[in-house]
C-alpha cells in the first residue's frame, strides 16, 4: 500500500539543502506528486508533495527529521488522503490566469486591494511572484518599480466587472493592472505595434510642427479634440495639416534630432530586439519621424502619414496617400501579423489616444498608456504608473533574467 505525504519545510535557505532531502526520498523510491519552493530575504518555504510505500514512510521521516537538525530547519509532515488528493488534483484542469500587478512602490494596501477582487471573483491564487528587482532602502530613488504577479487558478465570477473594477483601482490607487489568461499565446507573444506620439515621443510632432509655424494653438486644440474622439481623425487631420503650409523641410530634421524619448523606451527596445520580436510604428504622425526611430533602434515597420513637399522644400499644406486612422492601424497590425504569420493573438498593440482603440482592441494584449480617460476605459490592460518598459512586465519578463539588456 502507498499513502501521500506533504512535507513543509522552513527556515534559512542555503546551498544544497534540496539536494540533502532529495538524496534521503531518492533512497526508498519516493514518487514527487508536487514541488514548490520560495525563498523571502534568504528565508526557505519548500514544500513537497510524496507518494511513498507505507513500509518505509516511517523511516523516511525519521530520516528527514534527522537531517532538519542538521541543516538548522524546521520540517513538518501531513498525511493526506487519497479522495483529498484526487479532489485537489481534479482542480488543476480549471482555467489558469496571470494577473500583473505594477507600480512605482506597491503597499500592503494596495496587494490588499488586488487579493480582494481575486477573492470576490472566486478565483485561487496558486502562486505570487515578484518580478522587479529588491529595492534599494538607502537609496530609494534607484530601481523605483514594483511588480507582483499573481498566478491564478478558476473561472472569474464576471470577468467585465472584474476588469471594470481593475482600472479603477488603477485610476485612484497609483498602481497598473494586466488580467490575463495564462496560456501558450500569453508565453508566445511574437509582434508589438506601437503608436508614436505621445506613446514612444513624449509629443506631438505636429504640435511641434505648428510651433515652428506659428499656428500652435489653433493646431493643438484640433489635436486634443480628435484624442479625446470628440472629432473624426481623418477630418481633424486634414485642418492641422493645412496650417502647416509653407514651413521648411528643414525644421523637421531639428525637430526629429531632438524628439524627448518616453522613458523606458531604450529598455524595451533592446529587450524586445534581443528577443527577436517585431516591431513596428503605426502612427497618425509622420513617416519622417518614424523612420527616425526606425533607424535608431532597429524597428521592423513604419506606417504614417506623409507631408507633401514643394520644390523648394516647403510643406504644401497637403499629404501623400492614405491617411492612417484608427481604422488602418487596426488594418495594419493584422496585415503585419498575416505576412509575418503571427497569430493575432500573439500581438501586442500600445496607444494612448482615441485612434488607438481599434488596434488594441484587435491586438492579443492590447495596453493603453499614459492614455486619455475614454482610452483607459475601454482597455483591457493600461499603464500610467511605469514608462514603456512597464510592458516587460505585462510580458512576464523579471528583471533578474533579463541581463545587460535589462538594466536601466
Amino acid at each position: 500500500m502507498k499513502e501521500q505525504i506533504l512535507i513543509r519545510i522552513t527556515g534559512r535557505d542555503r546551498t544544497g539543502l534540496t539536494a540533502s532531502v532529495m538524496e534521503i526520498l531518492a533512497r526508498y523510491d519516493a514518487q514527487i506528486l508536487d514541488i514548490g519552493q520560495a525563498s523571502i530575504h534568504s528565508s526557505l518555504s519548500l514544500g513537497i508533495l510524496i507518494r511513498i510505500d507505507e513500509a518505509h514512510s516511517g523511516q523516511v521521516m525519521k530520516e528527514l527529521l534527522f537531517k532538519a537538525t542538521e541543516l538548522g530547519v524546521n520540517i513538518g509532515f501531513a498525511p493526506i488522503p487519497d479522495d483529498e488528493y484526487e479532489e485537489w488534483a481534479g482542480r488543476q484542469g480549471k482555467n489558469r490566469y496571470i494577473l500583473t500587478v505594477i507600480g512605482r512602490s506597491l503597499s500592503a494596501r494596495q496587494i490588499a486591494q488586488a487579493a480582494e477582487v481575486i477573492s470576490d471573483q472566486g478565483l485561487n491564487i496558486d502562486t505570487i511572484k515578484r518580478l522587479t528587482g529588491r529595492m534599494s532602502i538607502m537609496n530609494p530613488e534607484k530601481n523605483v518599480r514594483a511588480c507582483v504577479e499573481f498566478s491564478l487558478r478558476g473561472t472569474p465570477r464576471d470577468r467585465a466587472a472584474m476588469q471594470a473594477r481593475l482600472m479603477e483601482l488603477a485610476a485612484t490607487d497609483g498602481m497598473d493592472f494586466s488580467f490575463q489568461r495564462d496560456d501558450m499565446y500569453r508565453r508566445m507573444r511574437r509582434l508589438i505595434c506601437f503608436d508614436m506620439d505621445s506613446t514612444l515621443i513624449q509629443t506631438e510632432c505636429i504640435d511641434e510642427l505648428a510651433e515652428r509655424a506659428g499656428v500652435g494653438a489653433e493646431v493643438k486644440a484640433i489635436t486634443e479634440a480628435a484624442m479625446r474622439g470628440e472629432i473624426d481623425f481623418k477630418e481633424s487631420f486634414t485642418r492641422r495639416v493645412a496650417l502647416l503650409k509653407g514651413l521648411d523641410v528643414s525644421v523637421m530634421r531639428e525637430i526629429a534630432e531632438n524628439l524627448p524619448i518616453t522613458e523606458g523606451t531604450d529598455r524595451l527596445m533592446s529587450v524586445l530586439k534581443t528577443c527577436g520580436y517585431k516591431i513596428a510604428i503605426l502612427s497618425g504622425g509622420f513617416t519622417y519621424f518614424g523612420e527616425y526611430l526606425q533607424r535608431r533602434y532597429g524597428i521592423d515597420y513604419v506606417y504614417a502619414n506623409e507631408l507633401e513637399i514643394d520644390e523648394e522644400g516647403k510643406l504644401t499644406g497637403r499629404y501623400l496617400g492614405e491617411v492612417v486612422d484608427g481604422r488602418r492601424k487596426a488594418d495594419l497590425l493584422k496585415l503585419i501579423a498575416q505576412s509575418e504569420h503571427v497569430n493575432l493573438a500573439q500581438t501586442i498593440a500600445v496607444g494612448d489616444g482615441a485612434n488607438d482603440l481599434p488596434m488594441l482592441s484587435e491586438a492579443g494584449l492590447g495596453i493603453a498608456f499614459h492614455a486619455k480617460p475614454r482610452v483607459v476605459q475601454k482597455a483591457r490592460q493600461s499603464i500610467n504608473t511605469l514608462g514603456l518598459d512597464g510592458i516587460l512586465y505585462f510580458l512576464g519578463f523579471k528583471d533578474s533574467h533579463l541581463g545587460e539588456q535589462g538594466k536601466m
